[in-house]
């Protein structure tokens, strides 16, 4: 799979997030203020993740499709993945 340069943006910001999280660490900031920026993390992670799951499973069909095979397998194998990220 190709990854597009969106998808490593959305990394870098995720990256930008973690650094950011571990700067409020260093401050001492209050407990409520890190697990809520924890918690951005994660969800930005889900995020990332479905993108990418995404845009696999449609290269995958595409590819099916073009050799005249069933998109049956990628599909199941995409669903696993998300599946198993959960």
């Amino acid at each position: 799979m190709e990854y597009s340069q969106e998808m490593k943006n959305r990394l870098k910001r995720l990256e930008g997030q973690v650094r950011g999280v571990i700067r409020m660490m260093e401050e001492e900031k209050h407990c409520k203020d890190v697990v809520t920026q924890l918690s951005a993390v994660r969800s930005a992670v889900d995020r990332a993740m479905g993108y990418i799951v995404a845009k696999n499973l449609e290269a995958c069909i595409r590819e099916a499709n073009d050799e005249g095979k069933n998109a049956e397998d990628a599909i199941q194998e995409a669903v696993n993945m998300i599946v198993k990220s959960r």
